[in-house]
């Protein structure tokens, strides 16, 4: 029985106008749920089902939907009637850079852009501008935007990349049609935590730069191994590459200065996006200014281009600085308080799995998290694919959402924590959980309490 039929007729609706029936193909799933409300930590659909949500927009909504005081500094910006003129600068956009700039240690001055994909894109034009190479070196089991550089392998089939290799590299798979096979032969894929691998392209090509989420959040919660971030920069300014941190997902949802300011590692250019703005469309692009100001060259061949007329547009920045002012605030304490969510989450998740006697592992950093079936950390894209239990995974999400606890209906796909969620938002979730787990495991624990 279809529990979303008013869903099920918007996209059936949608598909005639629409291919697949939704704007981004990523977000189709199954079952498939129009959302039509959120606020705080909660989400309705359009049937008038209610859920606590750990979804928050691909982890954009770090705040929590529709955040009164990002509200308010959005509404008073239309009030006031600012204005996208598309000719000179604006005050807004100095004012965002600056705060921005004061709190990411690395970044000495900035671009903005309305995506991710886009600062992705920019810091590998970048690269290669300064390098005067092509070559570029991607994570296997990553996500860093739709271009041609870096549509691949983000959760391939190991029928399509085959078994693991270090040091050695992956085949280019492709998520798109459309891309040129001389294009891919610029793309080097391996795995994350694998520095000798790093080494195997380094002898072997020319590299511009090595791009990666410093945690590998597109496969849930995959940490660096000590040593591995330090090695990174150590082989980047050995060998004359740049390494650029995609921080869209990492960055701002695990410190004010990116996940980099607690790794203690500076790479030369980073991504943001998502929770920068809490949600709002507004992607960045920074760095060393050494850097940076390619995108002003004085020599015309080096010179790096960068436009866009939505780029800095007036409500999507006030709401980044309204964001930044708040996540920097003591007074809110939003950090401490997403973090303290987290450790209850992990502890009370840990008290329902370690009772079924199966293999799990709950994987978190601060206000992200990931519960895999199997029996250990994960370190890369292939020790997940090896071990974890991926049909389990997807049934496991699709009964938490069936009481009310949404995370997205794919495997290995992290749930994120708001500063919106209260700490009955986390007991209840357990309480939910425990059901289904009391559900889906009942032989087994029969079995250990006979």
């Amino acid at each position: 029985m279809n529990k979303w039929p008013k869903s099920q007729e918007i996209l059936k609706t949608n598909e005639q106008w629409i291919p697949g029936g939704v704007v981004s193909l990523n977000r189709k799933s199954d079952p498939n749920i129009c959302f039509t409300k959120g606020a705080g930590s909660r989400v309705w659909d359009i049937e008038g089902n209610e859920y606590i949500d750990y979804q928050a927009g691909f982890a954009a909504t770090f705040l929590g939907h529709n955040d009164p005081d990002i509200n308010e500094a959005v509404r008073q910006s239309l009030n006031g009637e600012t204005v996208l003129m598309g000719a000179g600068p604006t005050d807004l956009e100095g004012q965002f850079a600056e705060l921005f700039c004061r709190h990411v240690p690395s970044v000495e001055s900035l671009q903005i852009t309305s995506t991710g994909s886009e600062a992705t894109y920019h810091a590998m034009r970048i690269a290669r501008a300064v390098t005067g190479r092509d070559h570029v070196i991607v994570m296997q089991g990553g996500y860093n935007g739709w271009h041609n550089d870096v549509a691949c392998n983000v959760i391939s089939s190991l029928s399509d990349v085959g078994p693991r290799v270090s040091p050695g590299e992956y085949p280019f798979d492709a998520l798109s049609a459309g891309i040129p096979d001389v294009h891919k032969s610029l793309v080097h894929i391996i795995n994350y935590n694998d520095l000798e691998s790093v080494e195997y392209v380094l002898k072997r090509y020319p590299v511009a730069c090595l791009i990666l989420e410093p945690i590998l959040q597109n496969i849930g919660i995959v940490k660096p191994k000590p040593g591995y971030l330090e090695g990174l920069r150590q082989l980047a300014d050995e060998h004359g590459f740049l390494l650029i941190f995609d921080e869209v997902k990492t960055g701002f949802r695990h410190a004010i200065g990116g996940f980099q300011s607690l790794s203690g590692i500076q790479p030369d250019l980073s991504t943001f996006g998502k929770a920068v703005a809490n949600g709002y469309p507004l992607g960045v692009i920074g760095g060393k200014k050494q850097y940076m100001d390619y995108f002003v060259h004085p020599d015309r061949d080096k010179r790096v281009l960068i436009a866009g007329t939505y780029n800095a547009f007036p409500l999507t920045t006030v709401a980044a600085i309204a964001t930044l002012q708040k996540l920097a605030s003591p007074e809110h304490r939003v950090y401490e308080h997403v973090n303290q969510l987290g450790q209850r989450l992990e502890d009370g998740l840990n008290t329902i799995f370690a009772a079924t006697g199966r293999p799990y592992y709950l994987a978190r950093q601060g206000s992200a998290y990931c519960l895999y079936f199997m029996d250990h950390a994960p370190v890369d894209f292939h020790d997940i694919a090896e071990h974890h239990d991926f049909a389990l995974d997807k049934l496991y999400r699709v009964k938490l959402i069936e009481k009310g606890i949404f995370n997205f209906p794919l495997p290995i796909k992290q749930g994120s924590i708001s500063f919106a969620h209260s700490v009955q938002d986390i007991d209840e979730t357990l309480e939910k959980t425990e059901e289904v787990v009391q559900h889906l495991f009942k032989p087994t624990l029969s079995n250990q309490i006979a």
